[in-house]
């Protein structure tokens, strides 16, 4: 007899499946159009990188002071569990712009594929995919004019939260230590970054991976030697004291501090907030708190 469609099959923390196939999300994501800013001056623009599958970005420019200065490049992954969310969402729009202003940097935000669609692995290739094409832009002939004239690519950083700061590590491990040809990446930011850990987290992101390594599986846990693979020699991770995520976002700290890689790695935590509190509340004293240490890990010496 076939199921019907209330009979659930599972339950997760972001969706639930049912026993016919269908899956129901508890978080729907609104997309908003790209602007310009007339108060900071920022411009943003989305991009096609690939038909198929289809992999697209959001491009954020900076007010342009001085035209023959080059920018540094801020590849950046949104989070969201790996099932929603959007690189065009007011929530990551706004906070991306918020960055791009603070840093002086150009913004590569990027709409991956997202479960049930494409299930993982899709969000690790077309992160990648997006990257590589940022990196075809080294020689000042992509297709993307803002890249091509003010990028600088001997400045690239990579970031994102929660997921997406999964995603980062694992774009920087596929970096490795030969690096990109032609371009630098000087670091990677991690804010409240997801390594699995908790049994309901685990259970979810191994059930949107049908293809896993279980447990062990290095996305999900990574290993001494993907440590030590890291293609950057700066390494920033944000925590939130109260996030559920932060145990085990530290034990990927404690790991990654006694590995080979051989890199410097900061921490900076919030007390008192839980996870992707910057979002929820981005005019909060330690949101742009997070959003002025972000800007300041970039633009270091």
């Amino acid at each position: 007899m076939e199921p019907t469609s209330n009979e659930i099959d599972h339950e997760f923390r972001f969706f639930r499946t049912y026993k016919n196939g269908h899956v129901e999300k508890f978080y729907s994501t609104h997309k908003i159009p790209p602007s310009n800013n007339p108060v900071t001056g920022v411009q943003s623009k989305d991009i096609i990188i690939s038909p198929e599958p289809a992999i697209s970005a959001r491009i954020f420019l900076p007010k342009i002071h001085d035209p023959t200065r080059k920018l540094p490049v801020l590849f950046y992954i949104h989070g969201g569990g790996f099932c929603f969310e959007s690189a065009f969402s007011p929530l990551y729009h706004n906070h991306v712009a918020s960055l791009v202003t603070e840093a002086r940097v150009i913004a590569v935000s990027v709409e991956y594929g997202l479960y049930p669609d494409r299930p993982i692995p899709a969000c690790y290739q077309d992160s990648w995919a997006a990257l590589k094409w940022v990196v075809s832009h080294s020689a000042r002939n992509g297709p993307e004019p803002w890249l091509n004239e003010y990028a600088d690519f001997d400045r690239v950083f990579i970031g994102g939260d929660s997921a997406g700061a999964n995603i980062s590590h694992n774009l920087a491990v596929r970096v490795g230590p030969d690096g990109l040809s032609g371009v630098k990446v000087n670091g990677i930011v991690l804010v409240h970054p997801f390594f699995g850990g908790l049994e309901e987290d685990d259970e979810m992101w191994l059930y949107m991976c049908p293809e896993n390594g279980g447990l062990q599986d290095r996305r999900l846990k990574p290993p001494a030697e993907d440590l030590a693979r890291i293609g950057c020699g700066r390494v920033l991770i944000f925590f939130a004291a109260e996030d559920h995520l932060r145990k085990v976002g530290q034990r990927y700290h404690d790991e990654l501090a006694k590995s080979e890689w051989g890199g410097s790695v900061e921490v900076v935590e919030h007390e008192g907030e839980s996870h992707v509190f910057h979002l929820m509340k981005p005019d909060s004293e330690k949101a742009t708190n997070l959003i002025k240490k972000f800007g300041s890990f970039i633009n270091q010496n």
